[in-house]
C-alpha cells in the first residue's frame, strides 16, 4: 500500500518549458565498484551552477564521504558547511534540485562493455567518476548516516583558533587513517623512515632511475638505527627556462640550530622568482655567486653516513637539489591524512606545535623556519606516538579551518564535528525540507524509516519510473533507486576479458608491408612518435614484412592510423590498420563516438611532449585561452613523465584552436581530440589480465538456442539499452538548475 505523499520542496511555476541542455556531469567506476555520474544542468539566468573537478586527481577517485560533502554542500552551501575538497561548485545558490539515480546491479563494466547503448550518458553527461566498493549502508554512506563522531579537548597552542569543548567526549582511534598505518603504540624512528616502495609512489629521486641520471648520491655508509641524527631540509626554487631551479636551502640539525642556508644563482634565465612562496627577489639574487654543485658539495660534507633527512614534500627538495638520499622522513607523509590527501605544514605547526609560520605579513616563506618546523613534527611524532596524534583529530580541525573561511564560527570543538557529521537528512530538515526516496518495495532500507524521508514504495522499476517524473520535481532532494537481476558471475568475468582484449585490439595496429631491408629502429621511432609503445613485433607471416604496434593508449594508434595509413613510408606505400575480430568490427564507430563523448569534448591528446613542455605552455599561456587542466601521465614505475599529455579546456572551439597551434611548425607536436576518459587508463588495468595476442580469432557459430539466448531481453546488451532509455525518460523531466547523480554500485547488494 503506498503511503500518503507530504510534498515539500520547491514547486516548480506553472508554464515552466522543461529543457534539454548540453554538457552534464557523468560519474563512472572501476569494474564491479561503485559507479556514479554527475550532472549540471543549465541555468537561464546568466549566472548558472556549474562543477569543477579540477581540483580531482587523475585516478577520479573519490571515496563516500567526499561524495557526501557535495550533496550537503549543494543543500546548503558555503553559509552552513564547509566546500567541498575535491571539487569546486560555482554559484550554488542558483541549484535548485538534487537527484541521486541508482541502478542497482549494473557497474561501469556494463558501461564501457555496451557504451554504444548509452546515448544519453555517453553524450549529456561530461565527467566521470570512481568510488570504493559498496558496502551493506552504502545509502546511509553517501548521505551521511554513518556513526558520528566527537573530539575531547584541542591541543596546546590552538585555544586561540578554536574554543576547546566543555564535554568530555571519545573517539574511535582505530579509524583514524595514522593509528591504521602505524598503530597506536609509539613508533621507532626506524619505522617512520619511507620505504624503498614508497619513495617510488611518491617519487622521490631514486640511483637507477632514468630521470635521476645526474643527480649525486649522498655518502650514507652508515647504518641506520633509533639514535641516528635527523636533520631538517627545505629549499626554496624559482621557475627558468628549464623548470624550477634551486635558490635556497636550509638545514637544521637537532636541537633547532641551523648549519646550513644558503642561496643559489641558477644555471638557467630566471622567467619567475615565485617571490610570494620564496622571498626571492632579483635584487636579493643579484650579488650571489653560489652554484649548485657547490651546495652539493657543501651539503655531502655535512651529513653524517647515517643522516636522516627530515622535510615537508622532501621530493621536492631532493629534485631541486638534484641529490639522492634513501633515508627520509617526509612529514606531509607521516602525517596520515585520508583518501591520500595531505596536511600543509602550516597546519600542522599550528596543531602540533603550536607556532604560526608562513604569515601573510611576512615576504615569502622562510625556508630555515620550514626546515626547523618540519623536524619538531618529526620530534613530536617519535616522542609521543601515533595515539596521542590521532586524539587530536586533525581532520576536524582542518575542517574547522575551512569553516572559517566560509564565515562560519562554531562555538566549540563538539560543534564542529557536528557540523562535519551532520547528514543529508538533516541539512535538508534545517531548511525545513525533506528527502524524497523512491524504490521499490522488496529494496526499502533504513532511510525509508527516517523522520525527514518521504518514502514512495513501488511495486517495478517501471512503477518507480513513472512516480520519479511526477514525484522529483517537487522535491529539493530526490533519491530514486532502480533495481537490476545481477548478472551470473561467470557471465561478469567473461564480459571483463573481453572488455580488456577489446581495448587491447583496439590500442593495436599492424603496418606495412615494409622491403626487407628496411630500417627497423628509424620505424620504432616513427611509431613511437605517435605515442607511447607496449610492444612492436615484425610479422613474417605475410610475403612482405608488417609490424604489429600496441600503443599503450588510444589515441596513439589512432593518430598512427590518421597519419600514416596510404603514405610512403621508405618508398613503400604502406597501409595501417586494426587487427580484424569480432570485437572490433564496430571500431571505427566506436572511436567517433568516444570522440564525441561530452567528457572528451574540449580535451586534446599531445605526443612527443617533454619535461619542459609545461614550462613552455605556461610561458605562453596567451595562446590557449580556456585551459583548465594539463594532465601530465607518470610512469608508475619509476614516476617518471611521459612523453605524452592531455590538454582540457572550457570549450571545444578552444581546444580546436590550440591543437591547431600545438601541431604546428612552431611546436612540432603530434595529437588530436582526446578519446579516452581520464580514469578509464586505472580502470582498465584494475580488470584480470590477457596474455593473448591481439589478431583475427575464429569463433565457432553459437548454436540455433544460444543466439535465440543473445536477442532474449535478459541479455546484458539489450538491459543496457531499456536502462538507457530509461534514464533518458527522467532525465528530460527533470527541470533546469539540477543537479543529477546517477551511481552503478555493481553487482554486490547495497542495502540491508
Amino acid at each position: 500500500m503506498e503511503p500518503e505523499k507530504e510534498r515539500t520542496g520547491r514547486t516548480p511555476k506553472k508554464g515552466r518549458k522543461r529543457r534539454r541542455l548540453p554538457n552534464k556531469l557523468v560519474g563512472a567506476s572501476e569494474v564491479m565498484r561503485d559507479r556514479w555520474d554527475l550532472e549540471e544542468r543549465q541555468q537561464p539566468e546568466a549566472k548558472k551552477a556549474c562543477l569543477s573537478t579540477i581540483l580531482l586527481s587523475d585516478t577520479r577517485e573519490i571515496t563516500h564521504g567526499q561524495l557526501c560533502e557535495l550533496l550537503k554542500y549543494a543543500v546548503l552551501g558555503k553559509s552552513s558547511v564547509p566546500k567541498p575538497s575535491w571539487c569546486q561548485l560555482f554559484h550554488q545558490n542558483h541549484l535548485n534540485n538534487v537527484v541521486v539515480v541508482i541502478l542497482q546491479g549494473m557497474s561501469q563494466l556494463h558501461f564501457y562493455r555496451f557504451y554504444l547503448e548509452f546515448g544519453l550518458l555517453r553524450k549529456a553527461f561530461r565527467h566521470k567518476f570512481c568510488l570504493p566498493p559498496p558496502s551493506s549502508d552504502f545509502l546511509a554512506d553517501i548521505i551521511g548516516l554513518q556513526k558520528k563522531q566527537i573530539i575531547g579537548d584541542l591541543p596546546k597552542g590552538m585555544e586561540g583558533s578554536l574554543p576547546s569543548s566543555s564535554s568530555e567526549v571519545s573517539i574511535n582511534l582505530q579509524n583514524d587513517p595514522i593509528v591504521k598505518k602505524y598503530g597506536s603504540k609509539k613508533v621507532s624512528l626506524t619505522r617512520c623512515l619511507l620505504t624503498k616502495e614508497e619513495m617510488k609512489t611518491y617519487h622521490f629521486p631514486l640511483q637507477g632511475f632514468p630521470d635521476c641520471e645526474n643527480f649525486v648520491p649522498i655518502k650514507c655508509c652508515g647504518s641506520i638505527t633509533n639514535n641516528s641524527p635527523l636533520f631538517g631540509l627545505d629549499c626554496e626554487m624559482c621557475l627558468t627556462s628549464k623548470g624550477r631551479e634551486l635558490t635556497r636551502i636550509s638545514l637544521v640539525a637537532e636541537g633547532g640550530c641551523c648549519v646550513m642556508d644558503e642561496l643559489v644563482k641558477p644555471d638557467n634565465k630566471i622567467v619567475d622568482y615565485l617571490t610570494s612562496f620564496s622571498g626571492i627577489t632579483k635584487k636579493i639574487l643579484n650579488p650571489v655567486t653560489t652554484k649548485l654543485k657547490d651546495v652539493q658539495r657543501q651539503l655531502k660534507a655535512l651529513l653524517p653516513p647515517n643522516a636522516v633527512l627530515v622535510g615537508h614534500s622532501l621530493d621536492l627538495d631532493l629534485r631541486a637539489l638534484k641529490m639522492i638520499h634513501p633515508y627520509v622522513i617526509d612529514t606531509s607523509l607521516l602525517y596520515v591524512r585520508e583518501q591520500g590527501r595531505r596536511f600543509k605544514l602550516k597546519f600542522l605547526a599550528k596543531v602540533i606545535l603550536g607556532k604560526d609560520i608562513q604569515c601573510p605579513d611576512r615576504f615569502g616563506h622562510d625556508a630555515t623556519e620550514d626546515a626547523r618546523t618540519a623536524l619538531e613534527l618529526a620530534q613530536y611524532f617519535l616522542k609521543y606516538g601515533p595515539k596521542k596524534i590521532a586524539e587530536l583529530n586533525l581532520e576536524a580541525l582542518a575542517s574547522h579551518q575551512e569553516l572559517e573561511a566560509a564565515g562560519l564560527e562554531p562555538r566549540n570543538t563538539a560543534e564542529v564535528v557536528q557540523q562535519l557529521n551532520t547528514s543529508v537528512l538533516e541539512c535538508l530538515d534545517s531548511v525545513g525540507q525533506k528527502l524524497l526516496f523512491l524504490t521499490r518495495e522488496a529494496d526499502a532500507t533504513e532511510i525509508s524509516s527516517s523522520k525527514n524521508c518521504q518514502t514512495i514504495k513501488c511495486l517495478s522499476n517501471k512503477e518507480v519510473l513513472e512516480q520519479a517524473r511526477v514525484e522529483v520535481p517537487l522535491f529539493t532532494f530526490s533519491i530514486v533507486q532502480f533495481s537490476l537481476e545481477p548478472f551470473p558471475p561467470n557471465l561478469s568475468e567473461e564480459m571483463s576479458k573481453r572488455m580488456k582484449i577489446k581495448w587491447m585490439e583496439m590500442s593495436t595496429v599492424y603496418a606495412g608491408p615494409f622491403s626487407k631491408n628496411c630500417n627497423l629502429r628509424a620505424l620504432n621511432r616513427l611509431f613511437e612518435s605517435f605515442g607511447p609503445v607496449l610492444s612492436v613485433t615484425l610479422t613474417l607471416e605475410s610475403h612482405q614484412p608488417h609490424l604489429c604496434i600496441q600503443y599503450e593508449v588510444l589515441e596513439g594508434a589512432q593518430l598512427a592510423i590518421e597519419s600514416l595509413d596510404g603514405s610512403l613510408v621508405e618508398g613503400t606505400c604502406i597501409k595501417v590498420q586494426r587487427p580484424v575480430t569480432e570485437l572490433t568490427l564496430d571500431c571505427d564507430i566506436l572511436v567517433n563516438e568516444l570522440e564525441q563523448d561530452s567528457e572528451n569534448r574540449g580535451t586534446i591528446y599531445l605526443s612527443g611532449v617533454s619535461e619542459t613542455f609545461k614550462e613552455h605552455l605556461l610561458q605562453q599561456s596567451s595562446l590557449f585561452l580556456g585551459l583548465e587542466a594539463l594532465i601530465l601521465p607518470k610512469d608508475l614505475k619509476n614516476g617518471k613523465q611521459k612523453n605524452y599529455c592531455f590538454l582540457r579546456f572550457k570549450t571545444f572551439g578552444s581546444a580546436h584552436r590550440a591543437l591547431g597551434i600545438l601541431t604546428g611548425k612552431n611546436w612540432k607536436l603530434k595529437g588530436r581530440h582526446a578519446l579516452t576518459p581520464r580514469h578509464l587508463h586505472s580502470w582498465l588495468r584494475g580488470l584480470p589480465p590477457e596474455s593473448r595476442p591481439p589478431g583475427l580469432r575464429v569463433i565457432p557459430p553459437p548454436s540455433e538456442q544460444e543466439a535465440v539466448q543473445m536477442l532474449n531481453l535478459d541479455h546484458p546488451k539489450i538491459a543496457a539499452w531499456r536502462w538507457g532509455r530509461k534514464i533518458g525518460k527522467l532525465y528530460h523531466s527533470l527541470c533546469s538548475g539540477t543537479l543529477c547523480l546517477i551511481l552503478l554500485p555493481g553487482t554486490e547488494s547495497v542495502g540491508s
